[in-house]
């Protein structure tokens, strides 16, 4: 009975119910578009911030550091078999694992700087996908200056210290040192320059959060010491805080559009069911005099915010997912692919929109139900 009522009263107040569905479906389409490019959002700044590069360099303790930053790397060495231990341990704010080994060498008339990477390692509980490309043995990568004055090309075999390697690719230009190393596989430099089982570095990423009442590198000095006592980290502090900062203004600004979004559409809802009780204050006044209930009046105008409500999650999804697939891409270029309907959150609309929609009308409908109908009747 109370939802034939309801329909009735819908298509009698249609221009009402399409306004309080625009906004209900605004509400839903807005929340649906950010929520779905957020999460893009966020794999694309931790992607672009973690493409800065390595944050950490681990050496050995015996490091002269006015050499290694004169050279660009420790000559002293560590233990190959230190990378995995370290990796094999949980909770450590350090992830993205890399064991490196550097040697500058005349090759072709100049100086190189041989760079042997290994695979990229990450504790059990912070796995993610690598940031560098893995090197198969036998090929190396160029950096871009070698490449652009030798001539060398992807797919040319090059001879290395006696040893024939293929080029895999010609890397971009940097700007930096970068542009003059050789990358080989850290198995086959090793060989090439007689150290087995030793490392210059390990290279990572560190996962501390940014907060004011951590001292961040003594965390990680800490955490280094108990599982290799013989070495030390140096941290790019600016790169790392910089990260850090990006990613928690991400976070600041989705916190906050989002609820003033909601806030927005509640009161544009709230306006249009108080606007809906006063053209209908003699209607309530009829019914009440005729014995109808507070409670069935009531029911009516809940009763049709939760309608409205659930085709407004409906709509909202539908139209806040296009705006997502739609424009996302353009905007989240590297993660473009990531960006997908997210089923669960249409569950969640159902669910919100509703009440959501009743919570909006309650105060409107609370004024309408409690009028005396003697006083509203005298009025008209």
């Amino acid at each position: 009975m109370i939802l034939h009522i309801i329909f009735k009263e819908i298509i009698h107040r249609k221009l009402n119910f399409l306004l309080s569905l625009a906004a209900i479906g605004t509400a839903v389409a807005l929340y649906v578009g950010f929520f779905t490019t957020a999460e893009a959002s966020k794999k694309e700044t931790a992607r672009l911030m973690r493409d800065l590069g390595y944050s950490l360099r681990i050496i050995a303790n015996d490091t002269d550091m006015t050499e290694f930053y004169n050279r660009g790397y420790s000559e002293k060495t560590l233990p190959e078999e230190s990378v995995a231990q370290f990796a094999s341990q949980r909770g450590l704010s350090y992830a993205h694992l890399l064991g490196t080994i550097y040697q500058r060498i005349n090759w072709r008339g100049r100086e190189v700087i041989l760079t042997g990477i290994s695979n990229e390692l990450s504790p059990p509980d912070r796995n993610k996908p690598s940031m560098i490309f893995t090197i198969e043995q036998g090929t190396v990568y160029l950096g871009y200056e070698l490449g652009q004055s030798l001539g060398l090309k992807k797919g040319d075999e090059i001879e290395i210290q006696g040893e024939t390697f293929k080029i895999v690719n010609c890397l971009n230009e940097k700007g930096n040192m970068d542009d003059i190393r050789i990358y080989g596989n850290l198995k086959d430099f090793q060989k090439l320059l007689n150290m087995e089982g030793k490392i210059n570095e390990i290279q990572a990423l560190d996962c501390a959060c940014l907060d004011p009442g951590v001292d961040v590198l003594a965390k990680l000095r800490a955490e280094l010491n108990q599982y290799i006592p013989g070495a030390k980290v140096v941290r790019a502090r600016t790169m790392a805080e910089t990260r850090e900062k990006q990613r928690y203004m991400l976070e600041q600004y989705l916190a906050m559009i989002l609820p003033f979004a909601a806030v927005v559409c509640a009161i544009w809802i709230g306006a249009l069911a108080m606007l809906n009780a006063r053209e209908r204050r003699y209607e309530i006044g009829v019914l009440r005099a005729l014995g109808y209930r507070s409670g069935k009046i009531a029911a009516l105008f809940l009763g049709k915010a939760i309608v409205i409500g659930v085709v407004g999650a409906g709509i909202g999804f539908a139209v806040g997912t296009w705006l997502a697939l739609t424009f996302g891409p353009q905007i989240f270029e590297v993660t473009a692919k990531g960006i997908r309907p997210l089923y669960s959150l249409l569950t969640w609309s159902l669910l919100a929109a509703p009440a959501f929609a009743a919570v909006s009308s309650f105060i409107p409908t609370t004024i309408a139900v409690t009028q005396d109908p003697a006083e509203t009747l005298r009025d008209e």
